[in-house]
């Protein structure tokens, strides 16, 4: 990527370890968080793991969101509404937000049991309503467990995307295909992100039964 990458609630497991995965690429990260020395700690934290050549830094979310071209939102379902109208003098014109949210439900146990209803068809299709017009909205890394991403190996998983923009989809696309593994595949329009945040539940409940935490998916026959 050319410039920097915001990943926005970027001090929870998710988009911990995308941000570790982009940052040994050698993107240039920066971690958004509510709180800016949490952000600060959590960057601090990731460029010891990455090692002297990693360029991430950390700070509030609306500053994170208004340095960055290319913004990843990867918050709790609960906390994606009330953040993105918070950020929306934030977003630069043109820019482009992947988002990763699932409407996840919590059980008894507070274990993740089944997908929510949202009124526009998935948390993505909300995030596309929420944002400020000229931001494009793409539906993405969903089902890559984040215990694997914030591991060493390489992830052994298809990363859907879905978008209503082509360019914005193939830039997804590109940056899936900086983690070793992980391979982008084109999920057509965004209405198609639905489907695949319900595959998340579905995931989590098959890590739960054969007490494993890196379950993902394959498209097989391309």
């Amino acid at each position: 990527m050319s410039g920097p990458i915001a990943v926005l609630g970027g001090t929870g497991a998710q988009g911990h370890g995308l941000a570790l995965r982009w940052a040994r690429a050698g993107e240039t990260i920066i971690i958004g968080s509510r709180d800016p020395h949490r952000a600060q700690d959590a960057a601090a934290k990731l460029s010891q793991q990455v090692g002297p050549n990693a360029r991430v830094s950390g700070t509030e979310n609306s500053a994170a969101c208004a340095a960055a071209d290319l913004c990843v939102l990867t918050v709790p379902f609960e906390n994606q509404a009330a953040l993105l109208k918070q950020l929306k003098s934030s977003f630069k014109p043109g820019a482009v937000l992947i988002d990763a949210t699932v409407p996840l439900a919590a059980s008894v146990g507070g274990r993740p049991s089944r997908v929510l209803g949202v009124w526009q068809g998935s948390a993505a299709q909300q995030t596309a309503e929420l944002v400020p017009q000229g931001v494009t909205v793409v539906a993405a890394f969903h089902n890559i467990s984040s215990d694997v991403l914030s591991g060493d190996r390489p992830v052994d998983c298809d990363c859907i995307v879905c978008s209503d923009d082509d360019n914005a989809r193939k830039l997804a696309s590109d940056l899936a295909a900086k983690i070793p593994g992980v391979r982008a595949i084109d999920g057509g329009k965004l209405e198609n992100a639905r489907i695949v945040e319900q595959i998340t539940a579905l995931l989590i409940t098959i890590n739960m039964r054969y007490k494993t935490h890196g379950a993902g998916i394959r498209i097989t026959g391309i």
